[in-house]
């Protein structure tokens, strides 16, 4: 194998490929980056990582003098691709190792038994396609809520819902809940589908997939136990397992009616939690008070520092007392794309819903952040 790339070009590949390394693989290979040079369209090296859950694979041009396949170290390959010079690299195999070459700079690596690689994955039947950026924001929305706690798993998952040509996306970690409704393109205009994706890796395949215009979505059945999910998009594409398990009936959970609704000023809104908060103890709550034309934050109690901070703001309703956590309210105030943030609530001891205002008043808000209030002592 002998071939010359574009230094960027490789080392773009090389570290969006690296990403979906295991860091501890249970098998020597799987810690290796599969390189494959073909003459195929004037040249292509398609470069891919494997760990039995998330594949990634890249195609790029490059200059190629002999075809050939090659397994190295992934995150040494990262390494080097990012640190060598800007200059054309070549890349060629010498017996049980391979040689990369760049500027007066030369690095020999040593190669893992590609014959003991695991074939990737074939992605399943396309689904649809939908806008890379419009994709990768509507995923930012709802990945800050999905849970961290590996123990359980199904609330570690964003819930994406297909029906017809709209997306729904939903995540939960029971305390707080985003959903986001997106339209899409669907190859079947009657589909209807649902897949529980891991959220960390549907958020990072999101961000990486703006390359290109859209992003292909493929679904495949899950009937027989090994549901997966794959992505397509600027010559990268990714497949990942789907969780199993049973995601919360979360449609219940949104309130249909409202006692009152605030309206706030959201740039204003966040820098005055940021500031009120820093008085507040671990766990220790965020309280809001909303009046006609006014909401007061506070923070902190009589044996502590304390923090007291009022904004205009608007209220329809009844006036409310009510506290959230503070890192909580602030995630869902910074994934709303709205100069103005819509607070709706029904009692201080019931889940408040979080939007940005609609540019039409009658249309309903795409995206909804529910979030728990924490119940005040006394």
């Amino acid at each position: 194998m002998k071939f010359r790339v574009e230094r960027d070009v490789l080392a773009d590949a090389v570290a969006w490929t690296a990403r979906s390394l295991p860091s501890r693989p249970s098998v020597p290979v799987l810690a290796g980056m599969l390189l494959d040079a073909t003459d195929d369209e004037g040249g292509r090296l398609r470069l891919s990582s494997f760990d039995y859950e998330v594949s990634a694979q890249v195609s790029v041009d490059i200059d190629v003098e002999e075809s050939g396949t090659t397994l190295v170290s992934g995150r040494l390959l990262a390494e080097i691709t990012r640190n060598l010079p800007p200059q054309i690299v070549e890349i060629s195999t010498d017996g049980a190792k391979v040689v990369v070459s760049c500027g007066s700079a030369k690095f020999t690596l040593l190669t893992l038994p590609v014959e003991d690689y695991p074939s990737l994955p074939a992605m399943p039947e396309l689904t649809g396609s939908v806008g890379s950026d419009a994709f990768a924001a509507a995923v930012g929305q709802v990945a800050v809520a999905a849970g961290r706690d590996d123990t359980l798993p199904m609330l570690t998952g964003v819930r994406v819902e297909i029906e017809g040509d709209t997306v729904t996306l939903a995540s939960t970690d029971r305390y707080r809940l985003a959903v986001r409704e997106i339209a899409w393109k669907p190859e079947n205009p009657d589909v209807s589908a649902v897949a529980l994706v891991p959220a960390k890796t549907l958020a990072d395949t999101a961000k990486s997939l703006t390359g290109g215009a859209e992003v292909s979505i493929a679904l495949s059945n899950a009937d027989n136990g090994e549901g997966m999910i794959g992505f397509e998009g600027g010559g990268r594409r990714t497949t990942t397992r789907l969780l199993d398990g049973e995601f919360p009936k979360y449609r219940a959970l949104l309130p249909d009616s409202f006692n009152s609704v605030a309206e706030i000023q959201r740039s204003e809104f966040i820098e005055a939690v940021k500031r009120v908060s820093l008085v507040a103890e671990r766990n220790t709550p965020l309280r809001l008070s909303f009046s006609e034309d006014r909401a007061v934050l506070e923070a902190g109690t009589g044996d502590e520092a304390q923090a007291v901070e009022a904004l205009d703001a608007s209220l329809d309703g009844d006036e409310i007392e009510i506290a959230f956590n503070s890192a909580f309210l602030l995630d869902g105030l910074s994934a709303i794309d709205s100069d103005v943030a819509r607070l709706q609530f029904t009692t201080s001891t019931k889940p408040a819903i979080i939007t940005g205002k609609p540019a039409d008043e009658d249309a309903t808000a795409d995206y909804r952040y529910l979030i728990m209030p924490v119940r005040l002592s006394g």
